[in-house]
């Protein structure tokens, strides 16, 4: 053994307890709740909040901890018209809430403060709000007055510095996740330290992590792929998109990953085939229509021959590309991230809508997108739609970035009528219908608006605290619950 190699053993002891101190230094500002009793569907429920510890420094990272599956799942809870389980409400992203009470004098019921900004949509499971945050943590929350019942704390989230670019720091949990009531889990990604990412699925009731596994992308440098769009359930399969950071910065391609509900089984993945980029990124991820998966892609990397990008794609349960549409200025589109991939699509009967970044609305079939230029017909000058839009009968509302709320009517034959845009100019965020209105939160103003779905005049409003882009509402009873940038909010008067 050289002195050299004797050398490097003398440090070692040093380093452990540099390491230990550390880890003391961190448990000492976590506050462990004790043993909750959790009210889920009017049944008093006990279990232990858990929390995983954080992982120590910056790379070279550890090695990653051993997968935790749950072979033998135990039933959740049945679902219903108060829950509002997963992005959207449904598979199908509608934006629909049922039993939703008649918008009254909105105000604020309670709020929250949480470990870190809430992007993701909360979820509303038997009278529990599931709240995820960016600083890496799972919350229950009572629904009637915010009183937290358990937290998770997933994994420790990236830190801005350490991203190559982005907007959003610490990154931890962005993307809305999902319930799932055949093994009662609540599924999450956690983006962590040195910038991996994390498949968690975690009991309603006790808090307690029942699956865990390391997901990435096929392709792309796992540090410059973000998970914003929501986790989607089809089947007995979790459905996770990727793409980029604000900034489009380093190497990244789009993806969707599928792992089963057990945490068990190959993962199933889909890349755009371009070069780079082609994030898919809109906030509510995989859109269900039948028996496919349809989501929309951002701009690629080529402007000569078609890379796959500027789409909206169909996958089949398995991540086998189906069908695809892209407008005939897809090269344009990409030269000036001009994508369609800012909205997720919104599907209104035999239709789908969906309004990128440059402006021009189309009009697809679902059974036959129609492959490059094939839209059954086009709005322009309509808007730049970011976000997800809401979907009552014929008619969707369009979230877009530089006018508030657009309504458009699409008629039997496919034709596209657009019709009003919201009194509340800036509401921008993406919106939900529940109770004779339409809801949707001016993030940067912090306010929540009630509008008529008739003229888009606002029936009421309220003051809830800067929310983050994109930020949508969920309806559930006499509430609407929204994340902000401390935590979460419920107003009353829905």
């Amino acid at each position: 053994m050289t002195g050299r190699h004797l050398a490097q053993i003398a440090r070692y002891p040093a380093q452990v307890t540099g390491h230990l101190a550390q880890i003391a230094r961190r448990a000492a500002a976590v506050s462990v709740p004790a043993t909750i009793t959790a009210i889920v569907g009017g049944a008093a429920l006990v279990g232990s909040a858990g929390l995983a510890a954080c992982s120590s420094g910056p790379p070279p990272r550890p090695s990653p901890p051993p997968p935790i599956a749950n072979p033998s799942p135990v039933p959740g809870r049945t679902l219903s018209v108060a829950d509002w389980p997963t992005y959207g409400h449904d598979a199908g992203r509608s934006g629909a809430a049922a039993g939703v009470r008649p918008a009254g004098t909105l105000r604020v019921a309670w709020r929250r403060r949480l470990d870190g900004a809430v992007y993701a949509q909360p979820l509303v499971v038997g009278g529990v709000v599931v709240a995820a945050t960016e600083g890496g943590s799972i919350y229950a929350l009572n629904a009637q007055n915010g009183k937290v019942l358990w937290r998770t704390h997933i994994a420790a989230p990236v830190q801005l510095t350490d991203l190559p670019c982005g907007d959003i720091g610490p990154l931890g949990i962005t993307g809305t996740p999902v319930y799932d009531p055949a093994t009662g889990l609540v599924f999450a990604v956690a983006e962590t330290t040195g910038g991996t990412h994390l498949l968690a699925g975690v009991n309603l009731t006790t808090g307690e992590v029942k699956v865990r596994r390391d997901i990435e992308p096929p392709r792309g440098t796992p540090i410059a792929t973000q998970q914003r769009p929501a986790l989607t359930l089809y089947g007995r399969r979790v459905y996770i998109a990727f793409g980029g950071l604000d900034g489009d910065c380093a190497y990244y391609v789009g993806s969707v990953v599928s792992v089963a509900t057990n945490g068990l089984g190959a993962v199933g993945a889909y890349s755009v085939p371009t070069s780079r980029e082609g994030g898919i990124w809109a906030t509510g991820g995989a859109v269900v229509v039948g028996n496919r998966l349809l989501v929309s892609v951002g701009n690629g990397a080529s402007t000569s021959s078609y890379d796959g990008s500027d789409s909206v794609i169909a996958l089949s349960p398995g991540l086998r590309r189906l069908d695809l549409f892209a407008p005939s200025s897809w090269a344009n589109e990409n030269a000036n991230d001009l994508d369609l991939g800012s909205m997720t699509p919104a599907v209104a009967g035999g239709y789908v809508f969906v309004a990128g970044k440059s402006g021009t609305g189309y009009v697809l079939r679902t059974t036959r997108l129609g492959g490059i230029g094939g839209e059954v017909a086009q709005v322009r000058n309509l808007c730049a739609g970011f976000g997800t839009g809401a979907v009552s009968g014929a008619v969707v509302y369009v979230p877009c970035s530089n006018s508030g709320i657009r309504q458009v009517t699409i008629d039997a034959d496919g034709t596209p009528h657009a019709g009003w845009t919201a009194q509340a100019a800036q509401a921008h965020g993406s919106p939900v219908t529940g109770g004779g209105a339409v809801w949707v939160v001016d993030y940067n103003g912090g306010v929540l608006y009630a509008l008529d779905p008739a003229d888009g005049s606002i029936r009421a409003s309220a003051d809830i605290g800067t929310a983050p882009h994109f930020a949508a509402p969920s309806l559930s009873g006499s509430h609407a619950y929204i994340g902000t940038l401390t935590g979460v909010v419920a107003v009353g008067g829905a």
